[in-house]
């Protein structure tokens, strides 16, 4: 019973930081101003790091992410 306690409390932290990942991602995409472009790029790679390192998404995935976000901003 206590394994299942820790997974649901473990799901629930995991689902809220990668949805507010993605939410910035969104974001970043759909910003059409390169200053404000280039002011978000440092968060939210950074906010990409940490999902990985903490397993929450994959390593393959934030760099692939993080690439294209780049590719993005450095095209406005």
């Amino acid at each position: 019973m206590k394994r299942i306690r820790q997974t649901a409390t473990r799901k629930a932290h995991n689902h809220y930081y990668a949805k507010t990942a993605r939410n910035a991602v969104h974001a970043l995409r759909a910003t059409t101003d390169k200053a404000a472009a280039e002011q978000l790029l440092p968060k939210v790679s950074s906010m990409l790091d940490k999902l990985a390192k903490r397993n929450i998404i994959h390593r393959n995935k934030a760099a692939n992410l993080k690439s294209g976000l780049a590719l993005h901003t450095n095209s406005l």
